[in-house]
């Protein structure tokens, strides 16, 4: 377990250090240092054995979420040097506040690194709510009153959402103690795998419904979601991003965990119509809604719901080719949004607002960084050859397969979201340039995540290396 600690521990000693670095510019390097040590033992973690003990577990399913997780954390740690360095320079933030800022960030990231590969349901619970309190600390940064405001929300929301996936946890023991007996055994997910089958379905049923209620709310479905526009809009872009790239999957991993238990329960009612009926509800409400959106960041953070509900939809649905989808299209969506959320940063800096109709002819004004937005744009709409087009191909004609009626609000949904889109950026991207208050902002060197991440976005969508197909493929046998 010697690589697991090191991944964990990393951010958590990381957080500490840059608590005490006074020059904010020395912190950004250590915070992209930290960072690549924390990929790097990520990715020795792939050359080790599966193993688990009482605190960690690392299996299949959570060894390339790990990956993922440190990689956008490094990209977006070298987005966040210079997008927070030209902040300080405009004054829209003060230099006093960056030790903050980035102990936050690796706080957060040892959160949902923890929450990725604990072995216990209480763990897990905890570093969930740890990565809410460092992000919502993180959104009202600014300290304006829209941004407070923002914070606050997100805290009570969210604050509820994880009592309730509290309440579900202990449901949970509850249940598995009569069989497990008392200790940590019954809080512990490879026990509890090996015994769910014999623990009362009722109250399993119970617990699943609090936990998908209440970790649904940190995923961002809907009716659960007004948190999430609101954070992404106040709160500085780095951490849009990485809310949309990695706290989303990391809540969503948490409600797989549990429906993987009730899948060994034969029992056990059948997890996959809530998880359908919350997915179609996402899709749809977030379609819709992004056509009223005006402020850029709330616009893509309507598209993030509008995806998570796709995501949840394709497990819901289950089944080895819908798995599969939903399992790459939580890949593909992270490493886009958080692009385009680099790319969005950039805009908003170098236009001064965060109004769609004042940030036109960005392609003009600004060709490579509104070509690479407009890149990123085509490839969360869905467009071949991009990774998302081959999941979202994946899992509807998957779904026209098996439940034909299901597949026509999905399509509907899909085609719905990718029209707002088309015409946004079209707003946004072409046309007279406009805006430029925001002075010029030095983006060149921060626009290497943005095209990293769009590469590789690219490459899947033509060709998945083989071992990354084996993983989709055990993985989406283990959730059923």
């Amino acid at each position: 377990m010697g690589a697991i600690t090191v991944i964990v521990a990393t951010p958590l000693l990381s957080a500490v250090i840059l608590a005490l670095v006074p020059d904010y510019r020395l912190a950004a390097k250590l915070n992209i240092l930290f960072s690549a040590i924390t990929l790097l033992a990520a990715f020795v973690q792939f050359g080790l054995e599966p193993s688990s003990g009482s605190l960690f577990v690392v299996d299949a399913f959570n060894i390339y979420l790990i990956a993922l997780t440190a990689f956008v954390g490094l990209t977006t740690s070298v987005f966040s040097a210079g997008y927070i360095g030209h902040e300080v320079a405009i004054r829209r933030l003060d230099a006093g506040k960056l030790r903050f800022y980035h102990a936050m960030y690796q706080a957060f990231m040892f959160t949902m690194l923890l929450a990725l590969s604990a072995n216990n349901l209480g763990v897990m619970w905890v570093a969930v709510e740890g990565a809410t309190l460092t992000t919502v600390l993180m959104v009202s940064l600014y300290r304006t009153a829209a941004s407070i405001e923002a914070a606050w929300k997100y805290f009570i929301l969210c604050g509820v959402g994880i009592a309730l996936a509290l309440f579900g946890t202990i449901l949970m023991y509850l249940a598995a103690q009569p069989v497990m007996g008392p200790g940590m055994a019954a809080m512990t997910w490879t026990e509890l795998m090996v015994h769910v089958a014999k623990v009362n379905p009722a109250i399993l049923n119970l617990a699943f419904v609090f936990l998908l209620v209440g970790y649904g709310t940190k995923v961002g479905l809907a009716p659960l979601h007004a948190w999430l526009p609101d954070a992404h809009a106040e709160g500085p872009t780095p951490i849009s991003a990485v809310l949309s790239g990695l706290l989303l999957n990391v809540a969503l991993y948490a409600v797989l965990r549990f429906k993987m238990l009730l899948a060994a329960n034969g029992a056990a009612i059948a997890p996959g119509p809530l998880m359908v009926a919350m997915g179609l509800a996402s899709l749809l409400l977030a379609g819709l809604m992004l056509y009223r959106r005006r402020d850029i960041k709330r616009f893509f953070a309507y598209s993030s719901i509008e995806h998570m509900g796709i995501i949840t939809f394709a497990f819901g649905m289950g089944g080895p080719l819908a798995n599969f989808a939903g399992l790459l299209h939580m890949a593909m969506h992270s490493l886009t949004k958080s692009a385009i959320f680099y790319a969005v940063g950039h805009a908003v800096q170098v236009k001064g607002t965060q109004r769609m109709e004042k940030i036109a002819g960005l392609t003009v004004s600004h060709p490579v960084l509104g070509w690479g937005l407009l890149v990123g744009v085509v490839a969360i709409a869905g467009l071949p050859p991009f990774g998302i087009f081959m999941s979202e191909f994946l899992l509807v004609t998957s779904t026209f397969a098996r439940e034909p009626l299901l597949a026509v609000p999905l399509a509907i949904g899909i085609l719905v979201a990718f029209g707002a889109l088309v015409l946004r950026v079209q707003q946004v991207c072409f046309g007279a340039p406009l805006g430029g208050a925001g002075g010029n902002a030095p983006i060149q060197g921060s626009l290497v995540p943005l095209f990293a991440h769009l590469a590789l976005v690219l490459v899947a969508g033509l060709w998945l290396p083989g071992p990354l197909v084996a993983w989709f493929q055990t993985v989406a046998a283990l959730l059923g």
